[in-house]
């Protein structure tokens, strides 16, 4: 049996006319006689205005009701795709999570897909049906409808790519696919034909929006290729697969940028074993993410400085659990808003020498200053002023040649 796995995005259910524009696209996979699943998204705003609608209701809305009330925008989805195929004359369904079903691990609204049971859809594939599966959700050992975290679409087609066995795993959106670097920030960025799952999860961790990261990182797992493609236009689009299927002759595949970014220095802090689990350990049981980490030792060795970056959105809760923190002392705490990280990715690196040197020379030309620095085995990612992001991203698109045709190609 030859399964494809489809799933689509907001903005490709965003309307009725775009539905009925997919529904041409899975007819097409139909006719090339694939078993054609489809995972489907709520349209686009729906689940927004579902979160607003338990934020006007209670500001502490229960979570077990969250999960029901935001996972019934792809019951509506679902039910739209399979109503237009089912007027083109196809045999067609919606299948909720829990009819499937789909289960799941895990907390309400941050779940994970644990099990799917083939049998019912497989019968239904072999009858000629196409299935149309609610994606973002999934049911617990208590029955209830659990949610796998926004972007969870995603996942729900990857899981899905897994239990099926399916030969393609299409994620259809509103871009062409995943470019050198933000094509609204840049002009000159150009669509990566193939990109390895580690280069794609550091591009997602780092700001890219085409998948999430726990997504990317679902597919490395499993060995499950991704095609990233338009719903709107008939062009390839990306693939997503492993490291060796590439052969790439480029040291950069992209530059990703942050744009909501702080900074945050304690300045003058006393240097002693577990200071810095004293700072972090806090901030970590609230939910907050740090990122970027630099600490200076003083040279008398008592007292250090410490800075790290957070999201700006986070803030005011890292200044109230930082002031209100008894177990640290310091001489100075400085909050800064606007910066920006910008990272280079690329499994080039690795085996490529003067990267780095590369990358802060081509910063320093354009009188752009660094502020702390952070390295991995394919990134390097630098925090600079929000305002010099779109230079930066210019000067090190052409330092690295990412604004020439690209020559990724695939076996």
């Amino acid at each position: 049996m030859k399964i494809v796995v489809l799933k689509f995005g907001g903005t490709s259910v965003g309307t009725t006319k775009k539905i009925k524009k997919i529904a041409e696209i899975i007819a097409d996979y139909k006719k090339k006689n694939y078993k054609v699943i489809v995972i489907s998204s709520a349209m686009s705003g729906v689940t927004n205005e579902l979160i607003k609608k338990s934020c006007e209701i209670s500001d502490n809305f229960s979570d077990s009701e969250y999960d029901v009330l935001v996972s019934s925008g792809e019951q509506i989805a679902c039910s739209l795709i399979a109503g237009r195929l089912i007027h083109k004359g196809y045999k067609s369904r919606s299948w909720l999570s829990w009819q499937v079903p789909i289960t799941t691990l895990g907390e309400h609204k941050n779940s994970r897909i644990n099990q799917i049971n083939k049998n019912n859809i497989i019968k239904y594939l072999r009858k000629g049906g196409i299935p149309i599966i609610t994606g973002f959700q999934g049911v617990n050992n208590e029955n209830r409808i659990t949610t796998i975290g926004r972007g969870g679409s995603d996942a729900s087609a990857i899981m899905v790519a897994k239990f099926f066995k399916a030969d393609r795993c299409i994620i259809y959106t509103d871009v062409e696919g995943v470019y050198t670097t933000d094509p609204n920030k840049l002009k000159y960025a150009k669509k990566i034909k193939v990109i390895s799952y580690e280069e794609m999860l550091e591009m997602a961790s780092l700001g890219a929006k085409v998948m999430q990261p726990v997504s990317i990182q679902d597919a490395r797992l499993n060995r499950i290729d991704i095609e990233v493609k338009s719903s709107f236009i008939k062009k390839s689009g990306t693939l997503i697969t492993k490291r060796t299927n590439i052969i790439n002759n480029k040291i950069i595949t992209g530059i990703s940028s942050t744009q909501n970014d702080s900074k945050v220095s304690l300045i003058g802090v006393k240097d002693k074993p577990g200071v810095a689990a004293s700072i972090f350990k806090p901030l970590s049981k609230n939910s907050i993410n740090v990122d970027m980490v630099v600490q200076n030792i003083s040279a008398n060795g008592k007292e250090t400085d410490l800075t790290f970056t957070i999201k700006t959105e986070d803030l005011n809760k890292t200044k109230k659990i930082i002031q209100e923190n008894k177990n640290i002392s310091y001489r100075k705490l400085i909050f800064e808003r606007g910066v920006s990280k910008i990272s280079i990715i690329g499994v080039g690196m690795i085996t490529t020498p003067g990267v780095t040197f590369r990358m802060f020379q081509t910063l320093a030309n354009k009188k752009i200053n660094i502020q702390v620095i952070s390295t991995s085995e394919i990134k390097i990612s630098v925090l600079i002023d929000k305002k010099s992001t779109k230079k930066a991203i210019i000067a090190l698109h052409k330092e690295f040649k990412l604004d020439k045709k690209n020559e990724h190609k695939t076996f």
